[in-house]
């Protein structure tokens, strides 16, 4: 028996067994659900105060969730447990919740089951009864649960109201069901990956797969925010907070108030920046710079980085407290090289979008094309494949793209002569070296080439590397 427990912060998978939650301050009720539940191979997790019962409720996902009407010593009058329910209501109106009532207290079981209790069972109960009870809700919600995951299975593989999404590799089948799992709540989502592997997509279908998305999904480039800006984008300010603030600025939360906010490159916020962020993941909380008043936002946050953060965290690069806050799921997108039977359809997918863009008449590639972009490393991720067969598209003189067109071979860019190449391919080629150089390190190749992180990264996202 643990005073406070410890849950998992995860989301069940379809072969979990049954969770239930036991919210009850009395220690001999707590002993005798666990003593009744486990035997049968259902996993409890047990809180002895409404507030633990939130957080447990936030952390974990439950097939029913058994909670009593009292919690301070000598009250009968329910309170506690009807403002928990509407809290968990609040929170996820789908878990079922069963109450418990001392023996004889009708009218308050009713009025629970009109607030949204799905069931009540009087104490003392019969072990048998309250047994049948829970497996019928737990069955009844995996049930649906199932039901939903595999309807957005459905719905981002048909690319229905989905952002574009080409996964049909083995290696991707994890990422779907993850999206369809945490899509629906609220959980907090750390998307991780080598650099463009499709992070901010992911976000996209996220967002799109949530009650949130009817309202605003906000992106921004932390990584790329100079550090003395920093505050006044992501929080506003107030005008005459500093010497160029001559209006109020609305900061992304706000703008992203009962919606989503995209962090990405989380990585590389500055560490002093890190404390700020971490108050309003905790409490909704605010203040613009520049002003005392505090303004609350309910705001969903989803980051990405192709950094390792956990071990970030162990350095003292990350506060580990925000780590935990942003990670209540990870997803994990594999590199393209791990994806490889993604590559005929993602080729098919970006050439069919250019040729139409750029109104030529391509209609596919010639096999020795095809050949070496399925064996060429692709350092670059998908987002590299884009673009090579966007110029591919741009470049073919024929109605096949050749391997002439692809500028790839042997897993290297083929060399060019700079005697042709315009500036910006330069600089595009420059920063290139450089960032594989550095493993794609930003503050390391910004250094190297003499740049701000922020240059680095406007520069990155100008020729799309």
């Amino acid at each position: 028996m643990h005073d406070a427990p410890s849950w998992r912060r995860a989301i069940p998978s379809k072969q979990e067994k049954t969770r239930v939650l036991v919210a009850d301050d009395q220690a001999h009720i707590l002993e005798a659900v666990e003593l009744l539940l486990k035997p049968q191979g259902i996993a409890v997790d047990c809180a002895r105060s409404p507030q633990l019962a939130l957080e447990a409720l936030g952390q974990a996902e439950y097939d029913v969730l058994l909670m009593d009407l009292n919690y301070t010593r000598d009250t009968t009058s329910g309170e506690e447990g009807l403002d928990l329910l509407a809290r968990v209501q609040e929170m996820d109106s789908r878990v079922p919740v069963i109450v418990m009532t001392a023996w004889g207290n009708i009218d308050l079981a009713v009025e629970s089951i009109k607030r949204g209790a799905r069931d009540f069972i009087q104490k003392p109960w019969e072990n048998e009864r309250l047994l049948s009870m829970i497996r019928v809700h737990a069955e009844l919600h995996q049930a649906l649960r199932r039901a939903r995951q595999l309807e957005l299975e459905n719905r981002i593989l048909r690319g229905e109201g989905m952002p574009d999404f080409v996964a049909g590799a083995p290696s991707m089948q994890p990422v779907l069901e993850l999206i369809a799992q945490v899509g629906p709540s609220d959980a907090n989502v750390l998307i991780t990956g080598e650099h463009g592997t499709g992070k901010e997509i992911v976000a996209k279908l996220l967002h799109a797969a949530s009650p949130r998305s009817r309202m605003p999904l906000v992106a921004v480039n932390a990584g790329g925010l100079p550090e003395g800006t920093f505050e006044s984008e992501i929080f506003g300010h107030v005008k005459g907070a500093f010497t160029d603030a001559r209006t109020d600025r609305i900061g992304r939360f706000e703008l992203a108030n009962n919606g989503t906010l995209f962090l990405d490159e989380i990585a590389n916020v500055p560490i002093r920046q890190q404390a700020k962020l971490l108050r309003v993941l905790e409490t909704g909380e605010l203040e613009r710079v520049g002003s005392s008043q505090t303004r609350r936002v309910d705001v969903r946050v989803l980051s990405a980085t192709n950094a390792q953060l956990h071990e970030e965290a162990a350095a003292g690069n990350f506060r580990e407290d925000l780590l935990f806050r942003l990670n209540t799921v990870e997803i994990h997108l594999p590199p393209l090289r791990e994806r490889r039977e993604d590559i005929p359809l993602l080729a098919t997918h970006f050439l069919n979008r250019n040729r139409s863009r750029y109104r030529k008449q391509v209609t596919g590639f010639a096999p020795a094309a095809m050949q070496q972009m399925m064996q060429y490393a692709w350092p670059g991720n998908v987002r590299e494949l884009e673009h090579t067969v966007e110029r591919a598209v741009l470049l073919a003189r024929s109605d096949e793209i050749e391997p002439s067109n692809l500028a790839i071979t042997s897993g290297k860019f083929t060399v060019q002569s700079i005697d042709n190449m315009s500036i910006d391919e330069v600089e595009a080629l420059l920063i290139r070296k450089v960032l594989r150089r550095c493993d794609g390190n930003i503050s390391q190749a910004a250094d190297a080439l003499g740049l701000s992180r922020a240059a680095l990264y406007r520069r990155i996202e100008k020729y799309g590397l």
